[in-house]
């Protein structure tokens, strides 16, 4: 039952307390019934989970055009018609990961890029570079030899063993010179190898590490972080000699390595918020407020600067796309992504004071300082992505 005339003459189904309202005031059950069509269900599961229903109207547009008023409306309390900070915050930067994943995945062949390969670039040895030109100079014996085969086709048959025959030999001379150079670099280290190979074998920090043999001991760690110390270190060096050595096991080494640096990349910026609300709590000590005051402000701060970083890469995309049909659309587009990259910066000053209400020297004193700080947090912090994604 969705309307109902008399209110206080129907009882809580739950507990038989009459009701005076939408909701049971004994035991909280709403009047309303969980029996409803699909698409009421699908509502209520997106409200539940995003909150995305007539109050994103309410806090997008303040939030990217307004500083500081969706924080001086939650501390009004007037919160009822905006999303909360921290969801509004969780959402913008899930989606701002999601889409930044998105665009570098698509940029990673680049446009009208001809990706050109021969029959012997997984040839490593002059013996397979021979097998392979034996048989693609069968493949086009077979085919000049074909019944009906034109002058045309012999011509370009001989054309094409000739190419094949100039492959092959760039292919042995690069072979011949890989050889070469790893041999005078075998007889430059032949006098010292002997000693440096195990202390390279026992030294976590050098590529030679062997982790079975050596693995990390330390005395004031239990025993399942060494463990685990040693199997993250591990990961790190098959990481680094895949990207290293290229082809295709660096390319699937980079691609893992993305993946786990945008899933981890959120955590880290979480840890954040709370030191930038105590870099707030202390260079505005004497404002009086409150911790959970300063944390508000983080979290809108953040929101911006995800709904600014979603924005921005949208509006790249949508450059790019210009680009290729008309290069004259892409000029606006460009300009909206300078004044967004102007607009960010100049939003945080405004945001700092207004809410603060301190003069304009002041003001931007104390911004400088805690950019300042900021920017080393926001270093550590993909710094600590960034391990954390070669550890995997």
């Amino acid at each position: 039952m969705n309307e109902l005339d008399q209110v206080g003459a129907v009882r809580c189904a739950n507990c038989g307390t009459p009701m005076q309202g939408e909701f049971c005031h004994h035991c909280g059950q709403s009047i309303h019934s969980v029996l409803k069509p699909v698409h009421h269900m699908v509502e209520d599961t997106l409200d539940m989970v995003l909150h995305v229903d007539g109050r994103i109207l309410h806090t997008l547009p303040p939030l990217l055009l307004k500083p500081g008023f969706l924080t001086l409306e939650y501390f009004s309390g007037r919160r009822v018609r905006y999303i909360a900070p921290f969801r509004l915050m969780f959402v913008l930067c899930l989606l701002a990961f999601a889409v930044c994943h998105l665009a570098i995945d698509a940029d990673d062949v680049p446009r009208n890029a001809v990706v050109l390969s021969t029959p012997f670039d997984h040839a490593d040895t002059p013996a397979a570079v021979q097998r392979a030109l034996d048989a693609e100079l069968a493949k086009v014996d077979s085919a000049r030899a074909a019944p009906g085969t034109n002058p045309v086709a012999i011509a370009a048959a001989a054309a094409a063993q000739a190419r094949l025959r100039t492959e092959a030999a760039n292919r042995l001379a690069e072979l011949a010179k890989a050889n070469s150079t790893a041999d005078t670099g075998k007889a430059s280290r032949a006098d010292t190898a002997g000693n440096d190979a195990d202390a390279d074998a026992t030294d976590p920090l050098n590529s030679a590490w062997d982790a079975r043999a050596y693995p990390v001991h330390l005395r004031w760690l239990p025993a399942f972080a060494n463990r685990r110390l040693t199997q993250a270190l591990e990961h790190m060096h098959s990481n680094i000699d895949a990207l290293a050595s290229g082809g295709e096991a660096g390319t699937l080494a980079r691609e893992r390595i993305t993946a786990q640096l945008f899933a981890s990349l959120p955590q880290a910026l979480f840890l954040m918020l709370p030191l930038f609300a105590l870099l707030l709590k202390l260079f505005y000590v004497f404002k009086r407020r409150l911790y959970v005051e300063h944390m508000i402000v983080a979290l809108h701060s953040h929101a911006f600067l995800f709904l600014a970083l979603l924005l921005g890469v949208g509006l790249l995309l949508l450059e790019g796309w210009l680009a290729g049909l008309a290069g004259w659309a892409a000029r606006p587009v460009r300009l909206l992504e300078w004044a967004l990259v102007i607009w960010a910066p100049t939003y945080l000053l405004l945001m700092q004071k207004r809410i603060y209400r301190q003069g304009w020297t002041m003001t931007i004193v104390k911004y400088l300082a805690v950019g300042w700080c900021y920017i080393w947090l926001l270093s550590t912090a993909l710094l600590f992505g960034a391990v954390l994604s070669l550890s995997h």
